[in-house]
């Protein structure tokens, strides 16, 4: 059981990324300063750098989350399981307590208005990309561990990783930016866009692709 100064320090963390994420999406994340984040909690600087590095940092608290948790929820699929099938069960396994876990700090509509903001801010977007790269390649280690595979010799689970990633974040962005989404259609958007995924790559388009 988590004790009583493990979940107040729980608390100080997520009200820090609360008010974080509230004023980035209301004055924008350049205007925003490490002050104003601490003054809206009423703590110290030096409480805010306990958890975080930097106000990138804080801004993507929960892609951080979502991102080790996801690797997680992976690792622990049967080993029987297709490539393929395993990232789509790791998606449909976690997303519901990922989804939660997100509400317990911050409100799904104000998450969706961060993402829009880290869509339109350059500094947030590159650290966004690089932060999404760590996960292919913990995904594309992981894929290949489970099929007896060597990553640097076989570039199938790289290619695989590369491009469910790259579907989830088409995804992310389209539900994301209709600003009124709930979870459960943000899943069904996301299950809908990898759905299309392999029919994109290898059936004809019809006549357009004749």
């Amino acid at each position: 059981m988590t004790g009583l100064r493990e979940r107040k320090k729980q608390r100080t963390r997520d009200a820090l990324i609360l008010a974080a994420h509230e004023l980035f999406v209301t004055q924008g994340y350049e205007a925003t300063t490490v002050d104003q984040i601490t003054e809206s909690v009423e703590v110290s600087q030096r409480t805010f750098f306990r958890y975080f590095a930097n106000k990138e940092d804080v801004a993507l608290a929960l892609q951080k989350m979502f991102a080790e948790r996801f690797f997680e929820a992976l690792h622990g699929r049967p080993l029987d399981e297709a490539p393929m099938d395993t990232l789509r069960a790791t998606l449909d396994a976690s997303w519901s307590d990922l989804g939660a876990a997100v509400e317990e700090i911050v409100p799904l509509d104000l998450h969706m208005r961060m993402w829009q903001v880290i869509e339109v801010t350059p500094a947030l977007l590159a650290a966004h990309l690089r932060q999404s790269l760590v996960l292919e390649e913990q995904l594309a280690g992981e894929i290949a561990r489970r099929a007896g595979l060597d990553p640097e010799s076989d570039p199938r689970p790289r290619v695989l990783v590369a491009a469910f990633c790259a579907v989830m974040g088409v995804a992310g962005r389209h539900w994301a930016m209709r600003g009124n989404a709930s979870l459960e259609e943000a899943l069904k958007v996301t299950r809908s866009y990898i759905d299309h995924l392999t029919p994109a790559l290898s059936a004809n388009w019809g006549d357009g692709g004749a």
